[in-house]
C-alpha cells in the first residue's frame, strides 16, 4: 500500500485552526452581546447594572486582547499559543 504524501498532522493543524476561528467568533459574539446590554442599561438609566457591566466586559475584554498580541507576535508559527 501507498502512503499518503500529506502529513498527518496537517490535517490536524487545519481543524485547530478552524476550531479556533470558531472559538474566537463565539467569544466575540459574546463579548459584543454584553457590551450591548450594557450600554442598553445605561441608556436606561439603570447605572448600578450597567457598571457591573462594564466592569465585567473590560474584565474580559483584556485578556483576549493580551492572547491576541501573544498568538499574532509570532509565537504561533513555533507551535506555542501562550
Amino acid at each position: 500500500m501507498k502512503q499518503s504524501a500529506i502529513p498527518r498532522n496537517r490535517n490536524l493543524t487545519a481543524i485547530d485552526g478552524a476550531m479556533a476561528l470558531i472559538v474566537l467568533l463565539l467569544i466575540i459574539q459574546m463579548w459584543l452581546w454584553l457590551l450591548s446590554a450594557t450600554l442598553d442599561l445605561f441608556l436606561a438609566g439603570d447605572r448600578d447594572s450597567a457598571l457591573a457591566g462594564a466592569v465585567i466586559s473590560g474584565v474580559l475584554f483584556v485578556p483576549a486582547v493580551v492572547f491576541f498580541v501573544r498568538s499574532a507576535s509570532g509565537t504561533a508559527n513555533r507551535g506555542q499559543l501562550i
